[in-house]
């Protein structure tokens, strides 16, 4: 048996915050990460799934977004929003997809960075 006096607290300093919808714990503020980080595999997905959308659409498999968004069985709002990551600058895809850096933008805000012109997008902090 063990007594209080005996006893051992630990604590470590976390933050929970939720990323693409998901809890995550972050490091502390002074935390470095690793070389060997991998890419979000959100946007990845979020980014292959807006070029297979692009595709259907120019062969003329679908007319509109609406069309598409039936088809998917998503809201047209979400199908929409995420297609525009299909239009990156090759230089943000390139960053996101190939580079071993923390994405410093969320999905979301990704989505609307898409809209802009590509020497902007470029110019935007998109990594840390």
């Amino acid at each position: 048996m063990t007594k209080t006096d005996d006893t051992i607290r630990v604590l470590i300093p976390l933050q929970v915050r939720k990323k693409n919808g998901r809890p995550k714990i972050m490091p502390p503020a002074d935390h470095r990460p690793s070389e060997d980080l991998a890419q979000d595999p959100h946007i990845l997905r979020a980014i292959g799934r807006a070029w297979a959308w692009r595709r259907r659409m120019e062969a003329g498999e679908f007319a509109t977004i609406q069309e598409l968004a039936e088809a998917v069985g998503l809201p047209e709002r979400h199908v929409s929003r995420q297609l525009r990551l299909a239009y990156l600058a090759p230089e943000v895809l390139k960053r996101l997809t190939c580079g071993r850096e923390v994405s410093a933008v969320s999905l979301y805000d990704l989505c609307f960075l898409a809209g802009e012109a590509w020497g902007e997008q470029v110019g935007r902090a998109v990594c840390e």
